[in-house]
């Protein structure tokens, strides 16, 4: 309204990520669960030996003078109650009903390959941040040193984590933009991982980020910060240690909601089987108040993890005989969902981390967690149901056909029946998640 607004477009068509979602989609669709796989190698010894039993039928009822139209009657109901065309629709529909009914809900599979994963997870590892909690930081108190501006203190830190994406860093420097307005500029700006993050602003050397990384430039927080850093963790704050020139200036306090669904999410993964596990990179007081909330046990709880070593948790896991489910949406999560036996990404998070899941939750609601794991395990079961049916209808059948108690007719028909069953049983997969 009166100015002029420029857009660039940074991926367009079959780059963009509804399209690339839509790929999946398909993907998922097109493959072969671990199931269908089985069926095929039964089916590649079921079909030779139908065929000679067909021939030993025709051959039977020749022999025993019956005629040859018996005889070919008979044959002709044996070739038709095992065509297997139910072995065939028994895992496409169900995967097609089932990964369309996850897009509607928000939950994108990636692969058939998916589904077994999703049986035999027994734990489930969650992120905090964007996970857990909203992500949405806020800062909620500054403590300055003694003798030290406490709006010095947001305005140097603000101004430094305006370089920082990070979401503590965007509280801080939405607070300082709140309160000072413009803020200066920063030179040599320079991030830790997993630390923090330093530069130079208005002259000062400032550094903004856990203690642990003021210790490295020899700088220790005095007792009176140590003791107001110990309260706020016990209220579940996520405190971070601000200096410059050499010496600790004050600390800053930010807080994160926790999703109003997280509490009842877990529960219900519980319900599943699922050890629910928080790892994160925050304090262990913050983390421990957080798992209390949601109902996470504290013992499995862990905190102050640097962002390299989430993948070494989730492998030590591994190690200790569990099947791993990791839930994420940072990039410093994306080695872990890779690593999982089953990695679930936040579609509100990263594009590193959605590539990385094999099953990506477009709601960002942990919720659709639980929905995505009970809609995977039902879609395996649906599948394993085809199957079953298809199978042994047509084996229960094939006597009755080769002691010439079928008629080709009702063969045909009742063939046909195995499909239509197959078929609607997929599609009750429609219904998940109504009421």
């Amino acid at each position: 309204a009166g100015g002029r607004l420029v857009v660039r477009a940074t991926r367009v068509g079959s780059d963009t990520q509804l399209a690339q979602m839509a790929r999946m989609v398909e993907d998922a669709q097109n493959g072969k669960a671990a199931v269908q796989r089985l069926a095929d190698r039964v089916s590649g010894i079921f079909v030779p030996v139908v065929i000679l039993l067909a021939a030993g039928t025709l051959g039977f009822w020749l022999a025993t003078g019956a005629g040859a139209a018996a005889a070919f009657t008979a044959t002709v109901a044996v070739l038709i109650i095992a065509c297997p065309c139910a072995l065939g629709l028994a895992t496409p529909m169900a995967l097609m009903v089932g990964t369309g009914r996850g897009a509607a809900l928000g939950i994108l599979i990636k692969g058939p390959e998916v589904l077994e994963s999703t049986r035999r997870v027994d734990t489930i590892v969650l992120d905090k941040t964007g996970t857990i909690t909203e992500g949405a930081m806020s800062l909620v108190d500054t403590v300055p040193a003694d003798g030290e501006d406490p709006g010095q203190l947001l305005r140097l830190a603000g101004a430094l984590e305006d370089g920082s994406e990070h979401p503590i860093a965007r509280a801080i420097t939405s607070a300082a933009r709140d309160a000072h307005g413009p803020l200066p500029a920063v030179e040599d700006f320079a991030n830790d991982e997993g630390l923090g993050v330093h530069g130079v602003v208005d002259g000062h050397a400032v550094l903004v980020g856990r203690p642990r990384l003021l210790a490295d430039w020899a700088i220790r927080l005095p007792e009176p910060l140590l003791a107001a850093k110990a309260e706020a963790e016990s209220r579940g704050h996520t405190v971070v240690a601000v200096g410059w020139d050499g010496a600790a200036r004050g600390l800053l306090a930010v807080a994160d909601t926790v999703k109003p669904t997280s509490a009842a999410a877990i529960r219900q993964l519980r319900d599943l089987g699922l050890t629910p596990m928080l790892l994160t990179g925050d304090s262990s007081p913050a983390a421990h108040a957080v798992a209390a909330e949601v109902g996470i046990d504290p013992n499995h709880v862990i905190a102050e993890v640097m962002p390299q070593d989430k993948d070494d948790v989730v492998s030590r896991l591994q190690g200790e005989g569990r099947t791993v489910a990791m839930v994420g949406d940072g990039v410093n999560d994306a080695a872990a969902l890779a690593r999982a036996d089953l990695g679930l990404a936040m579609g509100t998070g990263t594009d590193v981390a959605i590539e990385a899941g094999d099953l990506t939750l477009v709601r960002g609601d942990l919720l659709a967690a639980v929905d995505a794991i009970r809609l995977s395990r039902r879609t395996l079961a649906t599948i394993k149901g085809n199957l079953f049916w298809a199978f042994a209808y047509n084996t229960a059948a094939l006597p009755l056909a080769a002691a010439g108690l079928l008629n080709p007719m009702l063969a045909g028909a009742a063939m046909a029946f195995s499909s239509v069953f197959v078929v609607a049983n997929s599609l009750r997969l429609r219904r998940f998640g109504t009421k």
